[in-house]
């Protein structure tokens, strides 16, 4: 196939395109190589992909309309992964207008462009960001998600709101897949494992938000990466057992999907810690913080609909992928 992956310079996009170049897709990669952080990680990822037949490079920001829908018209992909995106909780309460560019506009324009083109499916990134206040463990994509707790979170859902609308109107098949802690070697460095890794080597205290009583359902990018394509090939239908009366969240009447892709296994950010303490065979000063604003305390994901669609459920062990990421960072890094 050919496929348009937005953000091919990120974490899971950059990992998302090896993978289809592997097993023979063509893909056109979209990425503004911007300086959110390091610019010289995101070259590497990059690098990765650029010797490799089948890959179009694309310099270009997805926000940027008339761009967008000259790459979409020369280009005709079949199928879009979007994955370009302003990431991160903390920063949308800095920046939020980049949010708004990015992950509003930008996503309109990704929609349009599949709307106009005839893209037969668009598969996207969410994020476990959106069960915001819920308390109901583990979050489910049945469960109402109105109460986000930041700006990225608001942003994430709109996305499922505005892709709903494009399935409805214009039978344009959508899946949203929502993120749980996608952690990994090219990991991001604004993300716990990264920041952690690099203040333990130096000898810096770290800080804990929480007090340590986090759980996140950590998710290994290799078992994100194969959700993702396993979504990507199966097209969303509509469900025919959708009912207006008792509205299912996550189906439609139009051909439209939600998924949790989660590792469906909580880790305490403590034991999370010692894990990561023994790879490295370092000990942390921890510096014991409150939660911060737009944290959401825990996450756990309910994979049912993912194992019942695509057969796919994560597996990695949290242990082995701490250590496959240790062993990337002492390597890439020549620590």
């Amino acid at each position: 196939m050919k496929v348009l992956v937005t953000g091919t310079a990120g974490f899971i996009g950059s990992t998302l395109a090896k993978r289809l170049l592997e097993r023979g897709d063509e893909v056109i990669g979209i990425d503004n190589l911007n300086d959110y952080y390091d610019v010289n990680l995101k070259q590497s990822r990059l690098n990765r992909l650029l010797d490799q037949d089948g890959f179009t490079d694309i310099r270009a920001n997805i926000e940027d309309q008339g761009v967008m829908e000259q790459v979409f018209k020369k280009h005709q992909p079949q199928r879009v992964v979007n994955l370009a995106a302003q990431a991160g909780v903390r920063y949308s309460l800095v920046n939020p207008h980049s949010y708004i560019n990015s992950n509003i506009m930008g996503f309109m324009n990704i929609l349009e462009g599949c709307r106009h083109n005839g893209v037969e499916h668009l598969v996207y990134a969410s994020s476990s960001s959106v069960y915001g206040s819920n308390t109901k463990m583990p979050f489910s994509v049945q469960d109402n998600v109105d109460h986000p707790l930041s700006l990225y979170a608001a942003s994430k859902k709109a996305n499922e709101l505005m892709a709903h609308t494009y399935s409805h109107l214009y039978q344009l098949p959508t899946a949203g897949l929502r993120f749980f802690t996608v952690y990994g070697p090219w990991g991001r460095p604004d993300m716990a494992l990264f920041m952690f890794t690099q203040k333990i080597l130096a000898g810096e205290p770290i800080d804990v938000f929480n007090y340590g009583h986090h759980k996140r359902d950590f998710t290994y990018i290799d078992d994100i990466v194969e959700g993702v394509v396993r979504t990507l090939d199966k097209v969303a239908e509509p469900d025919p057992q959708w009912h207006g009366d008792e509205p299912e969240p996550s189906t439609s009447q139009a051909p439209y999907r939600l998924y949790n892709i989660g590792s469906n296994s909580p880790v305490d950010l403590l034991r999370y810690i010692e894990i990561l303490e023994d790879c490295l065979g370092k000990k942390a000063e921890k510096n014991l913080l409150p939660l911060q604003p737009g944290d959401v305390p825990d996450t756990y994901a309910n994979v049912d609909a993912l194992v019942k669609d695509v057969d796919y459920k994560p597996a990695m062990p949290i242990e082995q992928g701490i250590a496959n990421f240790v062993d990337w960072y002492r390597d890439y890094y020549r620590v």
